[in-house]
């Protein structure tokens, strides 16, 4: 469960008018100013002619590059899988969003620029500054840290955790939606495909996410789970409530601005409240956060097929949960499928593929 990544139709030309668009989305008013000032656009695809299309937000983080070479090929796997497959629509192009760090964002627009070289379709690259971002998220999900995040405190650096929960609050209004993935992902198929899944949200539903594929939620309610024996949450699928993985989200970001019930529940007390009902003190951010939301209001979510983030970690089989493991592990079919992952601020995983 890492975090950072990158995730059927014809390759065309950028439509001249969707560049404009996409220039109005990022540097509004004269002075070129974003929703992050550190935000910089590397050379995108030239404009052909004027078509209409689907813009394509895809968001990844990407930090501490420098000193890891593991993430650095974990990315550039990412990238061969993404472009390998990717197929855009008539006037669609693809805006890759990557949230760096200042040591790592050389690294990885090198990374981007050698691999979009060869890229069939229209793309543009749009890098954000991660402690820009931080800044900007910390008083909206300072509250929350507490209850899910390691360790005792709460800390400044772990809001970045966090993005996925906020992200409506900090893009421009003009993105409505956005696809943020980890950078252990290996893409099985069109990457368009997965943008699609925004249309079967049901009236109410926020976010896209699939089911944790292993027993870490029937470990993180334990407490609950103990006090309410015939509860569903934290027991596996197809009738039980075995939580989120959030390596593949899916954000509705209209739909979230526009959500009293959604908003309401990043507030403070609403957050206290849940976590004491549930009994519930995690460690992995915004995967936590969903996850226990969703057991309260599953109506905020669009489930999505575990095709489309097959999760490749063991971990827990090893640890305490072999005899229920294969009813949360078992599925069939990889459209974007999980690499070894190992981030501190995930749970250790030694699977690989």
């Amino acid at each position: 469960m890492g975090r950072a990544g990158w995730a059927r139709s014809q390759p065309c030309a950028l439509a001249l008018a969707a560049a404009l668009a996409v220039c109005a989305f990022y540097y509004l008013g004269g002075g070129g100013e974003t929703f992050s000032t550190a935000t910089r656009r590397l050379r995108a695809t030239p404009p052909g002619p004027a078509r209409r299309g689907r813009a394509l937000h895809l968001l990844v983080l990407f930090t501490k590059a420098e000193r890891s070479p593991a993430l650095r090929d974990k990315a550039r796997a990412a990238l061969r899988s993404l472009l390998r497959h990717g197929r855009l629509g008539r006037g669609d192009a693809l805006h890759l969003h990557l949230v760096t760090d200042g040591a790592s964002r050389d690294i990885g627009e090198g990374l981007l620029r050698d691999a979009l070289s060869r890229a069939a379709f229209p793309h543009q690259v749009i890098t954000h500054d991660v402690n820009e971002l931080t800044e900007k998220l910390f008083p909206i999900v300072e509250a929350m840290q507490k209850h899910f995040s390691a360790g005792t405190g709460t800390y400044y650096s772990d809001s970045i955790f966090f993005l996925s929960v906020a992200m409506h609050r900090i893009m421009p209004p003009e993105i409505t939606q956005i696809i943020q993935v980890d950078l252990d992902l290996k893409y099985k198929t069109n990457i368009r495909d997965l943008f699609e899944e925004f249309d079967n949200f049901k009236e109410g539903a926020v976010i896209g996410i699939a089911r944790e594929m292993q027993p870490v939620y029937r470990h993180t309610f334990w407490q609950y789970r103990r006090e309410n024996p015939h509860t569903k949450v934290g027991e596996p699928p197809p009738d039980g409530l075995p939580g989120f993985n959030s390596g593949v989200l899916l954000l509705n970001l209209e739909a979230m601005r526009r959500s009293k019930l959604y908003n309401q529940l990043l507030e403070p007390a609403t957050v206290q409240k849940l976590t004491e009902k549930y009994r519930f003190k995690g460690h992995l951010g915004d995967q936590d956060f969903f996850t226990m939301v969703g057991m309260e209001h599953p109506e905020l979510f669009h489930v999505l097929d575990c095709t489309w983030n097959r999760q490749l970690c063991t971990w827990w089989k090893d640890h305490g949960y072999s005899d229920v493991f294969d009813q949360y592990f078992r599925g069939e079919g990889t459209c974007l499928i999980k690499q070894q992952q190992q981030a501190l601020h995930r749970q250790p995983c030694l699977s690989t593929m």
